[in-house]
């Protein structure tokens, strides 16, 4: 049985009373990974609802030179692949871990038996679906409408904290080389808009990064 007061404490169950936290509870678990740990793979079939509540999940597919093509890293506290799971279809890409982390693991039969109906569940299962569209716009428009520049500029204007990850992490989220990554940050050091130090890059110019891809 999963601890009730951590259950309450994340937002999508937070209107959830009593009676009905210590139900959930009976058909969650805890679920802790390391860094690297495979959480599902692509095409399994779902079984259970995923709450990411510690660390960074990577989703990603494979290509035939087996390339990881990164799709999206998700942080805490975010349901993963609930459209997959109420369809009943196989996960279309695998996930696993950047970092040490840990999911809840909720029985989906279980749980649409005795909380679908529910509105207040109903509602953040809307929410979380909505968030996932607005993600898909976003890759759209960085993968495609944008040039490596405008890309590259996007990426750490909402996402600051990538500037201390590795290069190569970067240019896979960014699908480019890392050559072509090291030239658009030597751009944009030219341009003032980023400064390189001993730890990476630090923003200096936020504004000026907005321009290029607004």
């Amino acid at each position: 049985m999963y601890d009730i007061e951590e259950l309450r404490k994340i937002s999508f169950f937070e209107n959830l009373d009593e009676q009905e936290l210590k139900l959930l509870a009976t058909f969650s678990r805890k679920k802790t990974y390391t860094s690297g740990e495979i959480v599902f793979y692509e095409k399994e079939i779902p079984h259970s609802l995923i709450f990411l509540t510690k660390g960074v999940l990577k989703v990603y597919k494979t290509d035939l030179k087996n390339n990881e093509i990164v799709l999206h890293r998700f942080k805490p506290t975010s349901l993963v692949a609930e459209m997959v799971t109420l369809e009943g279809l196989p996960y279309p890409a695998s996930g696993s871990f950047d970092t040490d982390g840990s999911i809840i693991e909720i029985d989906f039969e279980k749980f649409k038996k005795e909380f679908f109906n529910n509105p207040t569940v109903a509602l953040s299962f809307f929410k979380s679906l909505s968030r996932k569209i607005k993600n898909l716009e976003s890759v759209i428009s960085l993968n495609i409408v944008l040039d490596s520049t405008a890309r590259l500029a996007k990426y750490i204007y909402e996402n600051e904290e990538v500037l201390q990850m590795k290069h190569a992490q970067i240019a896979q989220h960014l699908h480019m080389t890392p050559e072509t990554l090291s030239r658009m940050f030597k751009k944009l050091v030219t341009l003032e808009l980023v400064e390189k130090t001993s730890n990476g890059y630090v923003i200096t110019n936020r504004k000026g990064l907005q321009v290029l891809f607004e």
